[in-house]
């Protein structure tokens, strides 16, 4: 498994922590909030602590109990520096060139 760099560690230990709060005001535990996730029961602990392996569909299943769901429609909504490129000109419909493949012909 590939090493996080800190910004990345604090970013999951920052969204996990915000989902503990979150578990702890609807007076919920883990275990309640697993059965309603349909997920292992380790898994909202492996939320909670922002590891890297715990896939972001089991992030939606634990939102959706919580009722935080459409927070997860944010994510990359406002990119401004997307907009930015994207008033200077830069075509999001234009894809890289094609390369091209080699007859079978050239390796003999």
């Amino acid at each position: 498994m590939r090493k996080l760099y800190c910004p990345k560690k604090r970013i999951l230990a920052t969204v996990g922590e915000n989902i503990r709060l979150a578990r702890l005001r609807r007076k919920l535990s883990a275990e309640q909030l697993s059965e309603g996730a349909g997920i292992g029961r380790m898994l909202p602990y492996k939320i909670e602590k922002g590891s890297p392996v715990v896939s972001i569909g089991n992030y939606l299943q634990v939102l959706f109990v919580l009722g935080l769901e459409k927070d997860l429609e944010q994510i990359a909504g406002a990119d401004p520096l997307g907009r930015k490129l994207q008033d200077d000109g830069l075509k999001s419909s234009m894809r890289a060139p094609r390369i091209k493949k080699q007859n079978s012909k050239d390796y003999l």
